[in-house]
């Protein structure tokens, strides 16, 4: 028997020994190849510019220094980043992750039962990256400051509008539950991200939209738009001079804001814990740590076991706020 005679027994020996070993020998042969074994992609369900592109963007460099491969951005804006989350469920090629806001994780399904994908099984927490409170702002037509803007609202009669970065997002739900606790009603008018809703508020078409405190300070500082109020307890360090809901008379209303790194369900938890262990070494990095809290983020960095239990804890809350507004899309 020749060389290529015996190197062809062997192999097939192999094969039939693998096959009678079934899926999972496979499966351990192919958990047995390094990884990454090519560029990472990390879909962001918003557009550039929008704080969870930029957030995104200031993680990939040193998680791919981490991952020995090149970290690619992959925009995927469109319905409050449902899109995004959705293209991130289907993926099937073992090297996609995606940068998502909680809305995508807690609230999309529960408004909208037609929503493609569904957070809890078909989607697998990686790592809580940072939260922050949102900002009320007022565009420059708006001619009230602090708690006379809510005034200002109310005696608007159903006429102002206010944006969000879509349907099923913190800011919208965040607005319903201001409109209700104030008494007054205003258009819910959906943008693909945040950059759109500033651009709205700059022509006049929009009066008032929640805002991340980044974006919401900058345009503050630039005396463009009116940050007014908090929705957190009492006040933040991340916009210290600007106070709470709480402090101009309005109660009741405090809501996070929180970016995430979630994989498909089918990633297998060697990768994940793996993403993980590298992104809890960023988010200890003071240059990052000092970045992100410039962008208006207060560092989380939790293992994927934390990012679970604060998507089920959210889920629960936000599906009772939801249910006594009576909110429901589709």
């Amino acid at each position: 028997m020749d060389v290529r005679s015996k190197g062809w027994q062997r192999r097939r020996l192999l094969a039939a020994a693998l096959a009678a070993a079934g899926p999972w020998a496979w499966a351990q042969g192919r958990e047995a190849q390094p990884w990454p074994q090519r560029p990472v992609k990390l879909i962001v369900g918003f557009p550039p510019g929008s704080s969870p592109d930029t957030m995104a963007r200031t993680i990939a460099e040193p998680l791919a220094a981490h991952l020995g491969q090149p970290v690619v951005v992959d925009n995927r804006p469109g319905a409050g980043g449902a899109i995004g989350a959705d293209a991130v469920a289907r993926a099937t090629d073992g090297h996609t992750l995606g940068l998502m806001i909680n809305g995508n994780l807690t609230i999309a399904k529960i408004l909208n039962p037609a929503t493609p994908y569904d957070p809890l099984t078909d989607l697998a927490p990686v790592s809580l990256l940072a939260t922050a409170p949102l900002v009320l702002c007022a565009a420059p037509t708006v001619a009230a400051r602090g708690a006379a803007v809510l005034q200002a609202a109310r005696e608007a009669g159903g006429q102002w509008n206010y944006g969000s970065p879509g349907v099923g997002t913190v800011a919208h739900i965040g607005m319903e539950m201001i409109q209700a606790r104030a008494g007054w009603r205003a258009v819910h008018v959906p943008f693909p991200g945040n950059p759109q809703v500033i651009q709205a508020m700059l022509r006049g078409e929009v009066q008032l939209a929640l805002l991340p405190p980044g974006l919401a300070l900058q345009q503050a500082s630039a005396g463009k738009l009116q940050a007014v109020a908090l929705t957190s307890a009492g006040r933040s360090t991340l916009a210290p001079q600007v106070p709470s809901l709480g402090e101009l008379g309005l109660d009741g209303v405090q809501l996070e804001i929180w970016n995430a790194v979630a994989a498909p369900r089918a990633m297998p938890a060697a990768h994940i814990e793996r993403v993980a262990t590298a992104l809890a070494a960023i988010l200890r990095e003071p240059a990052v740590r000092d970045k992100l809290f410039q962008q208006g983020w207060q560092v989380a960095g939790t293992a994927p076991e934390g990012l679970a239990r604060r998507i089920q804890s959210d889920t629960a809350r936000m599906r009772a706020v939801i249910e006594r507004l009576g909110l429901r899309v589709g």
